[in-house]
């Protein structure tokens, strides 16, 4: 079994999900009192969270990239960021060590093309709806993503720090969201992408009536997947 490295806290809710799915999917694979060996480093999102809003974000690499050494001399084999946003600067981060990244969207992607999808709605933060990083991913694998309009943009942006980020689940936002993928599936969507790992806290299967891929649950079962890869190879 390969040590998963994660870079977590932004926002521990959603890494607390990470933890428990890989945990979760590691048992039930192979049973008994299994689980996932890993490495977590938890940064201080209050930190990550202003080099956003402040546009820095060489600085908030740095931040990631000491995450990251720290897990390779601590032993990981390779990390996973527990944020799609983040993944911004996950090139400058991959410079700073050694071992290899499982990236979010790389692993989405797959899994839509998978199920014969091509056109997906993407809901996130402000940067990656709006930013070319994350959605020009989707596209090299072959996704054509749609986002909100600017409007519901702001709003699918305000609930995730001013509430999920927060551990607030409000009935009032899950309404508002449904509209916005109801508006999205009107549009073409065939899928829709919950591009910001707290996402899935609010939005569940039964909100929508296209696929939903949740990316950090995506993103915790491929590092499953590539934590076991020795012992696939194995036949065990």
């Amino acid at each position: 079994m390969k040590v998963i490295g994660l870079i977590g806290g932004m926002s521990w809710e959603s890494s607390a999900e990470y933890y428990r799915m890989i945990n979760e999917e590691v048992k039930r694979r192979l049973g008994g009192l299994h689980s996932a060996k890993c490495l977590l480093y938890s940064v201080d999102f209050q930190e990550i969270e202003r080099y956003q809003s402040e546009g820095a974000w060489e600085k908030a690499g740095d931040v990631l990239s000491h995450a990251a050494r720290s897990l390779e001399k601590g032993g990981a084999d390779f990390i996973v960021i527990c944020t799609n946003t983040m993944h911004k600067v996950i090139d400058a981060v991959q410079a700073s060590v050694t071992i290899p990244f499982l990236h979010i969207a790389d692993a989405t992607a797959a899994r839509i093309i998978k199920d014969g999808i091509h056109t997906a709605g993407l809901l996130g933060t402000r940067y990656t709806m709006e930013q070319d990083f994350y959605k020009s991913r989707l596209e090299s694998n072959g996704i054509q993503v749609m986002v909100p309009k600017e409007i519901e943009r702001e709003m699918v942006n305000k609930v995730i720090y001013e509430e999920l980020c927060l551990g607030k689940i409000r009935q009032e936002s899950r309404d508002e969201y449904k509209k916005v993928i109801q508006g999205l599936i009107d549009a073409g969507a065939q899928g829709i992408i919950l591009g910001c790992t707290e996402i899935g806290l609010l939005i569940k299967r039964e909100d929508s009536s296209v696929p939903l891929y949740d990316t950090a649950n995506i993103h915790a079962l491929e590092a499953v997947n590539m934590s076991l890869s020795i012992e696939k190879k194995n036949g065990r």
